[in-house]
């Protein structure tokens, strides 16, 4: 059987709530949750929103302790409980992956609520990192009620299956 990977998927808002979308994936319309503060093209640390932009697609993070490896062509790394995402821009290493403990701020991906049991990296705000610019955009698991994120892409269990098989490095993810 061929395997085959879309060149490119596209998130947009919905009108009237700009802290919802949907994801279009060739033939899927999958709902999402976008930031609290919607979209825009300007970001900045902590301010809520879901940049808009042009996209690579980076490592999809998963817990092999809670879920069978993802059905994908993306490169794929298992999370670890010390695994983390540096988040403050005073730090060298901002908006990379961090081993927890860790002494600078950052966000944890092993989380107890399974909104990070799937995490892709969306390659926001790299080469260069500009500092107070986002970090930790990543498109992961959303919440039963669609609540709006921090800036990232949340979506439902079922459909992140869906979506992940159709992707691979040279997918493209396009917001706005």
């Amino acid at each position: 059987m061929k395997r085959t990977t879309l060149r490119s998927i596209r998130v947009l808002p919905r009108p009237g709530d700009r802290r919802r979308g949907v994801i279009l994936a060739g033939p899927l319309a999958l709902p999402c949750a976008l930031g609290r503060s919607g979209t825009g093209r300007t970001r900045r640390e902590g301010d809520g929103r879901t940049p808009i932009g042009r996209f690579a697609l980076g490592a999809l993070y998963f817990r092999a302790d809670r879920l069978r490896r993802p059905r994908t062509r993306l490169p794929l790394l298992p999370l670890r409980p010390n695994d983390g995402w540096c988040d403050d821009p005073a730090d060298t290493r901002y908006n990379r992956p961090v081993k927890l403990p860790y002494r600078a701020g950052h966000e944890r991906l092993w989380r107890d609520d399974h909104l990070y049991d799937l995490v892709l990296d969306i390659s926001f705000n790299r080469g260069p990192i500009l500092r107070g610019r986002g970090s930790a955009i990543f498109l992961h698991l959303a919440r039963q009620d669609f609540a709006p994120t921090a800036g990232c892409i949340a979506i439902a269990p079922r459909a992140a299956r869906r979506l992940l098989a159709l992707l691979g490095p040279e997918t493209t993810l396009i917001i706005g």
